[in-house]
């Protein structure tokens, strides 16, 4: 069954070349114009990944990105017309995946969508648990459970971990990660993976404590008492 994805964006046009690139390569593909109306078709359709316009009528694309994240880690592609560090900075905080500056070409848009869904592909496929420190990581599921508690993280920061997880007590540098979780053409820098990181802290709770900053370097996951 092919994947769906969902595009909200209000310009018909726009959306219609994304609508094209997707079907042409075997994606099943969602519309809608507006944020309310994106929020439905969320909540009616199993949903595989969302491009998701910024300015948007009747909700923004700021405020469906943190009503989704709520409920689900779906991976977000988020648009938008600025190149404004710090609004790149805030859709990371409310849980966004990747984001594409406009105008974007449709190809790069498309090998974005396709890297996060192969991704979460992959690890859907792992059946391997990995367990550390109290934290859990359950590959199949894409759950992960903090001394038997869920812990709901976004699909970016289950990547993160998951990383961090599999070479501890090995340090992993800004750059490294950006490479292995949003690939050679990101274009985002150490504020981007410094914003995914304190996010991730804040919900492993006492256990961010396992995730440690090594100075000029970048992070490693350390075991602890």
């Amino acid at each position: 069954m092919p994947n769906t994805i969902l595009i909200v964006e209000d310009e018909p046009i726009l959306r219609e070349i994304m609508k094209d690139y997707l079907l042409e390569e075997g994606y099943g593909v969602l519309e809608a114009a507006d944020g309310k109306q994106a929020l439905a078709l969320f909540q009616e359709h199993e949903v595989d990944l969302i491009i998701l316009d910024i300015m948007l009528p009747e909700l923004d694309g700021w405020s469906v990105c943190k009503r989704i994240r709520k409920a689900s880690n779906v991976p977000i592609i988020m648009l938008t017309a600025r190149s404004d560090e710090d609004d790149t900075l805030l859709g990371f905080e409310l849980g966004a995946d990747d984001y594409v500056t406009k105008p974007y070409s449709p190809p790069i848009l498309l090998a974005r969508a396709k890297r996060l869904l192969d991704r979460r592909q992959d690890r859907e496929q792992d059946s391997d648990t990995l367990t550390s420190s109290g934290i859990t990581i359950h590959f199949p599921s894409r759950t992960v459970s903090v001394e038997g508690e869920n812990c709901s993280l976004t699909h970016t920061e289950f990547e993160i971990l998951a990383h961090l997880m599999k070479n501890k007590e090995i340090i992993i540098t800004r750059e490294q990660l950006i490479t292995k979780i949003w690939g050679y053409d990101f274009a985002g820098d150490d504020r981007t993976v410094n914003s995914h990181i304190r996010n991730l802290r804040s919900k492993l709770g006492e256990h961010a404590k396992h995730i440690v900053t090594v100075v000029r370097s970048g992070y490693k996951f350390e075991e602890q008492p």
